[in-house]
């Protein structure tokens, strides 16, 4: 059986002990086990972390050019290994080949934003303060920063993090989903061919006790988190009292608002990509659809079904496959649990994706699209996250209640609007109480120069993902005032002329 290596520094270890605890690795598809990961304790981390102190000194007094010029050789071998790197993602994850290399993709976008570091460092300069008086800022890596990162996108995350951190100088140490961990591995390994010094990038696998060792441990500077809101609020709160800088980002609950003027047929290809691609196991998924009015729900209604209906679920290797399985069998019978939870909640079943089976693949992980109707928001399967493949409508009457639901929800990552009236798009943007915002468009992830981040329950933390959010989460400013005296060496007339601070005088 393969054993899914560590990525230490120093000839660490590329596996534990025998005696180590492991992971299993599925392959969705089939339901069979087709790996092992060693789940690494806090000595491995010691380890890499001490590679990470001898090795970040030199890394950051590298010249951002000469940086950046690692980061475009990474560009060059991740494009060159598109292919292989997508089937590996999806024989681990399970989500089609297209999804996979879009996963791959959105995450080279930050690699790219990232070969811009020279520019996006440039501080602050203020000639004459004060006389004589020169004031400037600068930005300096934090040092040593630590990704943990889920296993629904396992080559994206990794890059929106350890991109922008290596980049701004940093030593990056990242703990992969131990579900899914041989991409963020494969990538490890091309930074390295790509020139990236041994030490900077490193990849320890583990459960919670990786999890806490990394939160604890005072060498590291700055921890990122992406995962459900409980555990990202637990790795805000442990990793602030250990006095770090934190950024995590948790579940969410996605809105799209439609409008009586919208464009159904639009709309309706719009969520059939949105709520059920990669088995909606998105944080940025669309499952909530909210039609205002109930001639606009009953047209909505009426167009879903045949286009749930024509949704194909297949093995990820299918070129024809919409998605394919969810990443193990926990997670489909949680996501069958939450059905039936709306069931007993009295909400209408419209389509049923229980039960689903693929010919020739009966153990794989799959399950069909469902779609609810007539959800409301007192119900526990609308408060929280069901991350699957699971639409459900929730008619509103009028413009005021569709701004309502996702602004009073308990997370606010991203919501979207499906109109034709500019008005009523530009005073829903305005006013909805969420922290990413798509007016037409389905899923409003930022582009990579602008950054990621929701509200509430979304994100605990003050500073977003990537853009000029990550490179100021992963530096600390440093703000120098200078004086150069024109005072004379001899003991002229000038030279006791007083300092005095521009605010003082």
């Amino acid at each position: 059986m393969r054993v899914i290596d560590h990525v230490v520094a120093g000839g660490a270890a590329a596996t534990n002990a025998p005696s180590a605890r492991q992971g299993d690795v599925f392959d969705p598809n089939s339901g069979q086990v087709q790996a092992h990961v060693p789940l690494g304790d806090a000595t491995l981390l010691d380890r890499a972390v001490a590679a990470a102190r001898a090795a970040q000194p030199g890394w950051a007094a590298t010249n951002p050019q000469r940086r950046a010029r690692v980061l475009f050789r990474f560009k060059e071998l991740v494009e060159q290994n598109m292919d292989a790197l997508a089937h590996l993602l999806s024989s681990e994850h399970g989500k089609v080949i297209a999804d996979a290399k879009g996963d791959i993709q959105r995450g080279l976008e930050v690699i790219e934003f990232a070969c811009g570091i020279p520019h996006a460092l440039k501080g602050e300069y203020t000639q004459g303060a004060g006389p004589g008086i020169d004031v400037y800022s600068m930005r300096q890596p934090i040092g040593i920063g630590a990704g943990i990162t889920p296993f629904n996108f396992p080559a994206m995350i990794p890059m929106w993090m350890f991109g922008v951190a290596i980049a701004c100088g940093n030593a990056f140490i990242l703990k992969p989903s131990e579900r899914d961990p041989s991409v963020p591995v494969r990538l490890a390994e091309l930074m390295r061919e790509a020139g990236l010094p041994e030490g900077i990038l490193q990849v320890v696998h583990g459960d919670k006790a990786m999890v806490d060792a990394i939160l604890d441990h005072p060498a590291i500077g700055a921890v990122s988190f992406v995962g459900s809101s409980d555990i990202a609020h637990y790795v805000y709160r442990r990793g602030v009292e250990a006095g770090k800088r934190v950024q995590a980002m948790g579940g969410a609950k996605n809105h799209g608002i439609v409008m009586p003027d919208a464009d159904l047929d639009q709309v309706v290809a719009d969520l059939s990509g949105a709520a059920f691609g990669s088995a909606g196991e998105r944080c940025m998924a669309l499952p909530v659809v909210v039609p205002v009015g109930d001639k606009t729900a009953d047209a909505l209604r009426e167009k879903l079904i045949p286009a749930i209906d024509a949704l194909r679920v297949g093995v990820s290797t299918d070129a024809e496959a919409h998605y394919g399985p969810v990443v193990n069998a926990a997670y489909r019978k949680r996501v069958e649990d939450w059905i039936q939870t709306g069931v007993d909640e009295g909400a209408e079943l419209v389509v049923d994706g229980r039960g689903f089976t693929l010919q020739g693949h009966e153990q794989g992980f799959f399950i069909g699209p469902s779609l609810f109707d007539r959800v409301t928001p007192t119900m526990q399967s609308y408060r929280e996250e069901i991350f699957g493949p699971v639409l459900q409508i929730v008619r509103a009457p009028d413009f005021e209640t569709a701004v309502r639901l996702p602004s009073e929800h308990q997370y606010g990552n991203g919501v979207a609007i499906f109109t034709r009236n500019g008005h009523a798009a530009r005073e829903f943007a305005a006013r909805v109480e969420v922290g990413m915002v798509g007016i037409n468009v389905p899923i409003p992830v930022p582009v990579a120069y602008h950054s990621f981040g929701g509200w509430k329950r979304s994100a605990f933390g003050d500073v977003n993902q990537h853009g000029m959010e990550g490179v100021r989460f992963w530096t600390k400013v440093k703000t120098v005032t200078q004086r150069w005296p024109d005072g004379a060496p001899d003991g002229g007339p000038n030279s006791n002329s007083a300092f005095v601070i521009p605010t003082m005088g």
